[in-house]
């Protein structure tokens, strides 16, 4: 049997070798890398317990985990707060099942009320599971105009739209730009805002595979940004904001179009839209631009309680709290959000 060890943080060797295993192994994902571990702690204080399986002087597997104590929520041990993917990503059966009794036994030492593994594939079919979110993923294509064209009319129009109204694209150095976009559009929507101090440690942390790019009107106001992941031959969309008058002049839509033809031109393979949940904007924002969903699974070991958690905006007892936060003015919502965010994930 594989022994199960603890990553530290500031460890530059082990660091360096489980970001080699999860390079290598298809299984694992951006959220995997160990980074995150750096980022979670710097930002919301979170505790982590990164596990790792080793077989001989091998890494075999590996678990991120992080512990969310939440006055609102509950406490929960996930994989992985603020991720779309995570939970258990090994190159073989005894080191998945190593890691899985590993998180299980450290559920119930921290006495949460359960245990979260957010699976791209079903690992534990005996866990209950989450069907609510789906990921949508397609393959770029090698050339620019075969892209463009792959995306269905109506959408393409859109594309169009955006670069005759004159649109231009910028990779930026700094978040300033695209976090205003961001806190103003979650705002709108009722939900509060990450933390600033968060995405400047994703720059920080992950570098050139972590990049902001935001779409300007001819004048030079800034309408419509998104923050995206790159992991080997992927590119991941994660977090994006929009001005009110980005829809009107296309911009949300010349924004997607624009990172793929870049991705397109650095040799990219993949375009990862992300999460989303089902019967959402979203979801259909992306079914339109011709990707197909694939569920999602989020399976739970529980402690203490007998259900699933439903922690999401979708949950109709939420609903005036979504209300109350879209009329609180934008200044106090971003002061007041990293208080109540940091406890969601």
């Amino acid at each position: 049997m594989p022994n199960i060890l603890r990553l530290a943080p500031d460890d530059a060797h082990e660091n360096a070798s489980w970001d080699a295993f999860v390079s290598a192994l298809p299984s694992a994902t951006f959220f995997h890398r160990a980074g995150w571990q750096r980022v979670l702690r710097g930002a919301f204080r979170h505790d982590t317990h990164y596990l790792y399986a080793k077989t001989g002087e091998r890494i075999t597997g590996v678990l991120p985990l992080a512990h969310v104590k939440s006055l609102l929520f509950g406490s929960s041990l996930a994989s992985l707060p603020f991720a779309v993917y995570g939970g258990i990503a090994a190159e073989d059966a005894a080191s998945a099942a190593a890691l899985a009794e590993a998180a299980r036994a450290l559920g119930k030492q921290l006495g949460v009320a359960h245990l979260e593994l957010r699976h791209l594939e079903r690992q534990h079919p005996d866990w209950p599971e989450q069907d609510l979110y789906v990921t949508f993923r397609k393959a770029i294509l090698p050339d620019e105009e075969a892209n463009m064209l792959a995306i269905p009319r109506k959408q393409r129009a859109m594309v169009r739209k955006g670069i005759k109204n004159g649109l231009t694209s910028r990779i930026d150095e700094g978040v300033e730009r695209f976090f205003a976009l961001y806190a103003d559009n979650v705002h709108r929507h009722g939900t509060p805002a990450l933390p600033r101090r968060y995405f400047e440690l994703l720059r920080r942390e992950f570098g050139a595979d972590c990049e902001v790019l935001t779409v300007s009107a001819p004048d030079g106001r800034a309408l419509s940004s998104v923050m995206s992941f790159y992991f080997r031959d992927e590119v991941l969309p994660y977090y994006a904001g929009d001005d009110e008058a980005a829809r009107d002049l296309a911009a949300n839509d010349f924004k997607y179009w624009e990172l793929m033809r870049l991705a397109c031109a650095r040799g990219l393979k993949t375009f990862d839209y992300g999460r989303s949940k089902q019967g959402t904007g979203s979801f259909s924002f992306k079914k339109n631009w011709g990707f197909e969903p694939k569920p999602l699974h989020y399976e739970y070991c529980l402690y203490k309680r007998d259900a699933v958690p439903q922690n999401n905006p979708s949950n109709a007892k939420y609903k005036l709290l979504i209300e109350t936060w879209r009329r609180m003015p934008l200044a106090l919502a971003n002061w007041l959000g990293p208080f109540v965010v940091r406890s969601l994930g």
